[in-house]
């Protein structure tokens, strides 16, 4: 359970790595560059499950529909009716009653199209939301180190844009794809009804359509899918840009990232230009084959009616109908481009669904309810990039209730072994145990339910101050959550807030100081009670008053809980009961802080750093460490 935010994650220093060892994860593959590679057919049918549970529904659209179309088409045929059989004759009650009639099935055609629209969106909004709330708790399932090799921007896109196209095709662009094809189907059926060589003349422009749409196709799946990578791109640049903003602003790279982001940008408005190009180009070719089908229908109808073959009315009725014959297949042209959209987002989407998690329950895993706290690393070693050792024969015991303190340079692996501890990834070689158990075989609730993680960069929740405190025991009482906040020291600056606890907080709590988080989040982290306690740099971005502050706190936070403290200011992880050096992946020193400096060794060097950097004068030699250490009392 994590009380604070990412200080740079696991593995930090190791960007965009892939999993441990041969863990390897699908989406070690998901590369928007080798995306166009692929069209997956499989789309729709790993769609028609989310149809099931409104079948009704679907059929009632799909009764809909086949009305609408039928009433829609036959229209025209009364046209020839009226013309040929009573304007001819001059028969005026018999032409009102087919108005009439006429009238009636135009009144069944629009209730048709109500009920298709109505059906429709009902299902496609519920199938979708569905789709879209199943991909959040399935991300939600994936393993940490899924975030660590993919920029959450692409992430983003997957859950949001790309379902957003799908949504679009399975509400509108399903309704009007199938009443299209449902109507080509009626309209075909009704002009072969009217008259044979009539209607094989409307049809003699069909092949050559098919042949221009074949190749308009291939063209126009590689433009789309273009799309759809460079607005996944653009979204991450963006989600980068913002969340960087202080580092971009501190540092005047502005004018670079913004180049930058116009950069990613033009190849979005590129990729859409050549994408409405292709669009823009066919639909020309639609129109002239009307326009050609148009003229035959006229000159080789206008010979029949002179002939006395047939009448001006079918005449007139065929004209209409070639208009109603290409009218579903330029909308199928037009809907091409959502449907092309729609299965690249939708292979997009399901790559997620697909994408198992690295870190997985043993069958027979067991839950650990009683947790007592003891940890024992066992010769651990461990890779994020297979054949890249970071951590190398780490041997560690830590008895339940102990705070051990994590020292070292930075990239020496100190957060990979926290990591390891809340089985973020697995090890590589050796052994981790909790409790005697080892950690891959404990299920990951119960592990996750009695451990607690509070980072450099405090994460706080939108909601009120009250939300956060008991993000990790949304059950506690009252009493407890401030029992727990003034445990920390949060209570007295929470009650001077304009509402206490029910202040609501900005994004990330931005209206708070970061002492103030960082308060906030140790009280998140009491309330919860977690038996194992990680702590990564939790004092790192304050300033020296608020650190005094928390770590007062941190002489509740810590007590009775076994507890692991990474910090580069020595200052705050003297009182531990040990102290361990990590240095190029390998446990180098272990001993209390007066014991290491009187070893003169590693965190002796480190300790005169510090002293150095923040100390007033010259640092101790280690000589003086040593009268230091060894005078009485």
């Amino acid at each position: 359970m994590f009380f604070g935010g990412g200080s740079g994650g696991p593995g930090a220093g190791h960007p965009r790595m892939p999993a441990a060892g041969n863990h390897r994860s699908q989406m070690d593959y998901w590369d928007d560059d080798e995306y166009g590679k692929i069209y997956d057919h499989g789309v729709v049918r790993r769609l028609l499950p989310y149809f099931k549970p409104y079948r009704k529904q679907s059929a009632l659209a799909l009764i809909g529909m086949t009305v609408f179309a039928i009433t829609s088409y036959v229209q025209p045929f009364f046209l020839a009716i009226a013309l040929d059989e009573y304007v001819a004759k001059g028969d005026i009650s018999g032409l009102t009653g087919l108005a009439l009639v006429f009238l009636a099935v135009a009144a069944v055609s629009w209730l048709a199209y109500y009920v298709q629209q109505v059906a429709i969106a009902y299902v496609g909004h519920r199938m979708l939301y569905a789709l879209r709330v199943q991909m959040v708790a399935h991300m939600q399932r994936l393993s940490l180190s899924f975030y660590d090799r993919h920029e959450v921007g692409r992430v983003m896109s997957r859950v949001l844009s790309d379902v957003q196209v799908m949504q679009e095709l399975m509400t509108s662009g399903a309704l009007t794809i199938l009443a299209d094809i449902i109507g080509l189907f009626v309209i075909v059926g009704i002009l072969l009804y009217a008259d044979v060589p009539l209607a094989m003349i409307t049809f003699a422009v069909v092949p050559m359509m098919v042949g221009l749409m074949a190749y308009w196709q291939r063209k126009a799946k590689r433009a789309f899918i273009r799309v759809r990578m460079a607005i996944a791109v653009v979204n991450g640049n963006l989600q980068e840009s913002v969340s960087g903003v202080r580092v971009i602003q501190s540092l005047g790279r502005e004018e670079e990232n913004f180049r930058r982001f116009q950069g990613v940008n033009r190849e979005n408005r590129n990729a859409n230009v050549d994408a409405g190009r292709l669009t823009a180009a066919v639909m020309p070719l639609v129109e002239m084959s009307m326009a050609l089908s148009t003229a035959l229908i006229v000159v080789y109808g206008g010979y029949q009616v002179v002939e006395g073959n047939v009448g001006v009315g079918v005449v007139t009725a065929f004209a209409l109908y070639v208009q109603r014959f290409f009218e579903p297949i330029r909308n199928l042209v037009m809907q091409y481009t959502q449907v092309q959209r729609a299965m690249a987002g939708g292979q997009r989407a399901f790559e997620v669904l697909d994408t198992m998690p690295e870190i997985q329950d043993a069958p027979d895993a067991v839950d650990l309810d009683d947790l007592r706290g003891e940890v024992e690393f066992d010769g651990v070693g461990f890779e994020y990039v297979q054949g890249v050792p970071v951590l190398k024969d780490i041997n560690l015991h830590a008895r339940p209730g102990e705070t051990i303190a994590l020292v070292g340079p930075t990239g020496a692996g100190k957060t990979t072994v926290t990591s390891l501890i809340g089985r973020n990834y697995d090890v590589t070689s050796g052994s981790l145990r909790i409790d005697g158990v080892d950690v891959r075989m404990i299920s990951h609730r119960s592990l996750a339910r009695r451990m607690g993680v509070v980072l450099q960069d405090p994460f706080l929740f939108s909601g009120t101050v009250r939300d956060n405190i008991t993000y990790g025991n949304p059950g506690a009482s009252e009493a407890a959550m401030i029992e727990a906040a003034t445990a920390v020291g949060a209570h007295d600056f929470v009650s001077r807030l304009p509402d206490g606890y029910d202040t609501v907080l900005h994004e990330r709590g931005q209206n708070l100081s970061v002492g103030q988080r960082q308060l906030i989040s140790f009280a998140r982290a009491v309330l919860a009670d977690p038996r194992i306690l990680i702590l990564d740099e939790a004092t790192a971005n304050v300033d020296s008053h608020t650190e005094m502050v928390i770590r007062q706190a941190l002489k509740k936070l810590l007590a009775g809980r076994t507890s692991f403290v990474i910090a580069h200011r020595l200052s705050t992880i003297r009182e531990a009961d040990r102290i361990v050096v990590i240095d190029d992946g390998r446990v180098v020193e272990e001993g209390r802080h007066d014991e290491l400096l009187t070893l003169g060794g590693h965190y002796a060097r480190l300790y005169r750093m510090t002293y150095e950097q923040h100390g007033n004068g010259r640092a101790p030699s280690a000589a003086e460490y040593r009268d230091v250490t060894a005078a009485p009392g």
